[in-house]
């Protein structure tokens, strides 16, 4: 063999009887072979192997022999090497299809007359087409009517060679009719003489990213939203104020018989009207304030009950059953109308062909509600419970499990973020509380909102002191106002309690105020939104000027005073506007007695 490799083929000839200690034994006999050829297996310059034949015949081959077995090896190396090019072949298009399969690109080749030529099989699965099928198909019968044209011109340039390549997101739909985006990579494959065979095309599935796209604009739309809805009711709440402070000082001024009075009353219900729908607009664009008081949720529920019809549609319809002896709960009114509209909203998509919704609400014991740790702390383990009924397709064991975790949603691409259920739980947690499911599958689902419920002299009823009726005093107050109608209605209302007042429209004005008043200043009452100086920042340079200053705050504009309770001065409080000159009045002597305790 050493020979064949180094000089090429070799014919070996031995006379019968002559021994040969270099020949091997041939077969089970044991006998040696006398008369042997072997001759390289060859492809163009390279060596595959080597081939022998072997006889026991002395002189049974010739030179016309080994001419003969070396053609037989010759072919034999062409038929190797193309074994071994099919070979490299498959290993290639597998590793291809590997490498698809985890950067999720696909390659296609499409014809010049737009027939699919190669397909593969994660295209069929994405598209749900056989093979043969998708082969049968052109192009544009899978892709998105809207965006033909589109790619028919990028081709044609290829074709023309006016370019090489082209890049193009572009929507493909599905045998259901499902859209589906790719990202096209494009390019025309030439003969030798540069004439146009087929296309090059590489594909990506990029629906999840445009889906996040979407998401993404879709919350830049509503944080734009937010936005515009938080300036507005800055403006709208410094209006409200005024209308609803003057609007009580008419009514104080005029006696029951005056025909006037109906009037002044029906302007102050309007503009009570219009202080619910600014905490809504807030509410939905979360930027309300977060002031946990005692409420009623039988109130809450009635304040929403219009909106409520105007969200489900006319297709559902809407039952409302308020247990009238409902007990009270401490928890923020803004975000549990969130947690009302939300449950109602996700109702209404479980009904897509209409149904009735169900809104109730209950006094219960805390054995009748599900379990959750620190709730033994609950006077007489009383709750308060509210239930959200629908009649819609219902969920599996499978959803339920999920139904609360961010970005959980069974609605359809582009309908919802999953974040709305997530967004219940979270309220309702902080707020001391529980949340329970319960579903079946074309029947309906209820989810119910366990509230703790509180008694004693906290109550809204167990207050003594009557509206109209709040205490004045002799302290001084400095007030802080940039809005010239608040500022003055402020003002009025404290002086008519006894309180002496000093007026500034800036801070700056608040500050020399500060400097030249020979008394002490007892109470800070300023805006918390005001150009240059804010009312944070003018705070805290009173409180160096007077340690123990007390701070009421006022705003309209839930965002800032939301980012600013952290590193609000010590001893302060906040109360929010639209206000009424009672609520004002109240607002000041809590601020103040705080400071006296």
């Amino acid at each position: 063999t050493a020979r064949v490799l180094q000089e090429g083929g070799q014919l070996i000839l031995r006379e019968a009887g002559q021994p040969s200690d270099a020949l091997i034994p041939f077969g089970d006999t044991g006998r040696l072979s006398a008369s042997l050829i072997f001759v390289p297996i060859r492809h163009s310059d390279r060596i595959n192997g080597v081939l022998s034949i072997q006889s026991y015949t002395p002189q049974a081959y010739d030179r016309s022999d080994l001419d003969t077995v070396q053609a037989l090896a010759d072919h034999c190396g062409g038929a190797l090497e193309r074994l071994r090019i099919e070979e490299a072949l498959r290993e290639s298009q597998a590793q291809l299809a590997r490498t698809e399969a985890v950067s999720l690109v696909m390659t296609a080749h499409v014809g010049l007359d737009d027939r699919w030529l190669k397909v593969p099989p994660m295209l069929c699965r994405l598209l749900d087409y056989g093979e043969e099928e998708l082969l049968r198909m052109r192009l544009d019968d899978v892709i998105h009517p809207e965006d033909l044209e589109s790619g028919a011109t990028q081709r044609r340039r290829l074709v023309q060679g006016e370019a090489r390549s082209f890049d193009l997101e572009m929507r493909c739909l599905t045998r259901a009719g499902r859209t589906i985006w790719m990202y096209l990579n494009c390019s025309v494959v030439q003969d030798v003489h540069g004439r146009p065979l087929y296309f090059l095309a590489y594909l990506r599935d990029i629906t999840d990213r445009k889906s996040l796209e979407d998401q993404l604009r879709q919350a830049q739309k509503m944080e734009a939203v937010g936005q515009l809805a938080g300036g507005i009711a800055h403006d709208f709440n410094n209006l409200l104020t005024a209308i609803l402070g003057h609007g009580e000082l008419l009514l104080a001024e005029i006696g029951p018989e005056d025909p006037r009075r109906a009037d002044v009353t029906e302007i102050t219900r309007a503009a009570h009207r219009a202080a619910a729908l600014t905490r809504q607009l807030l509410a939905f664009s979360r930027k309300q304030v977060l002031q946990p008081r005692v409420i009623n949720l039988n109130a809450v529920v009635n304040d929403l009950a219009a909106m409520l019809r105007r969200i489900i549609g006319e297709h559902v319809s809407l039952e409302l059953l308020p247990d009238s002896s409902l007990g009270y709960v401490y928890a923020d009114a803004g975000q549990l109308e969130q947690v009302i509209t939300n449950l109602i909203v996700n109702a209404r998509d479980a009904m897509p062909q209409g149904g009735t919704l169900t809104l109730r609400t209950a006094n219960v014991h805390r054995h009748e509600s599900p379990d959750w740790e620190g709730r033994d702390h609950l006077v007489g383990g009383a709750l308060v419970a509210l239930s959200v009924t629908d009649t819609g397709i219902g969920m599996d064991d499978w959803i339920l499990a999920h139904l609360f975790e961010p970005f959980f949603t069974t609605k359809e691409l582009g309908r919802g973020t999953g974040l709305g259920l997530a967004t219940v739980y979270g309220i309702v947690r902080q707020s001391g509380g529980q949340i329970q499911v319960r579903s079946q599958l074309n029947v309906g689902s209820t989810f119910t909102v366990y509230l703790p419920q509180v008694q004693g002299a906290d109550l809204p009823g167990a207050q003594t002191e009557t509206p109209g009726n709040s205490p004045g005093g002799p302290e001084t107050i400095l007030v802080v106002e940039d809005e010239e109608s608040v500022r003055t209605l402020t003002c009025r209302v404290l002086r008519a309690k006894g309180y002496r007042v000093l007026e500034a429209p800036t801070a700056q004005a608040a500050l020399d105020f500060l400097r030249d008043d020979s008394e002490k200043i007892d109470l800070l009452l300023t805006d918390v939104v005001m150009p240059q100086i804010g009312g944070p920042a003018l705070a805290e340079r009173c409180v160096r000027e007077q340690p123990g200053l007390r701070v009421l705050y006022m705003s309209g504009y839930a965002e800032e005073a939301i980012e600013r309770q952290a590193a609000l001065t010590g001893g302060s409080s906040l109360l929010e506007k639209p206000f009424t000159a009672d609520q004002l009045a109240r607002g000041v002597r809590e601020a103040l007695s705080a400071g006296s305790r």
